[in-house]
């Protein structure tokens, strides 16, 4: 999830470089479905589908499209009647059930990229590993990442990344201890 250095998640607002493309390009190819909400699914579905169609030329952001293209999509929502993107599925049932099954079957991890859905599945303690990229952008306002969470929750800083633009990738592991 990228998020600003104040913890707003905003897809504009982020510092995308190559270097970062490439990287999020590793994350795809050793990753399993992706879950999403409706306004992430609406927003990626928007922006890759037609890269993959018309490339860019940038090789590490087609490549990122067909990654996104071609990988498992699972979609959550109250509101969309069917989702039309290659790969991907309306779920059927509720997302704590949902990500409880797909959990038990072994492989591939599960990536959520959407907020409300991190902040839903945090909350049920559902998430093994939290892998964030600290734009250094500060916003002052906007949609934040673990909106609504009750309780404190201990996490252990199991790997970091730090990137040429002034990125940092935090990679979390829940430690139980507060």
């Amino acid at each position: 999830m990228n998020i600003t250095l104040d913890g707003y998640c905003d897809h504009t607002a982020g510092v995308v470089t190559d270097e970062l493309h490439e990287h999020y390009n590793e994350q795809m190819r050793e990753t399993g479905p992706q879950l999403m909400g409706r306004i992430t699914y609406q927003l990626m579905e928007s922006a890759w589908p037609p890269m993959v169609s018309h490339p860019t030329g940038n090789k590490p952001m087609d490549d990122f499209a067909i990654l996104m293209n071609n990988a498992t999509k699972i979609v959550f929502s109250r509101t969309l009647q069917h989702v039309d993107w290659k790969n991907a599925t309306l779920a059927q049932g509720e997302l704590t059930e949902e990500v409880m099954k797909l959990k038990q079957l072994a492989g591939e991890s599960i990536v959520v990229g959407s907020p409300s859905l991190i902040a839903q599945l945090t909350q049920a303690d559902l998430i093994d590993e939290y892998r964030l990229c600290i734009h250094p952008v500060v916003l002052g306002s906007g949609l934040v990442l673990f909106q609504g969470i009750q309780n404190k929750i201990g996490l252990n800083l199991v790997k970091t990344k730090t990137f040429h633009s002034g990125v940092v990738a935090l990679y979390y592991e829940r430690s139980g201890n507060l």
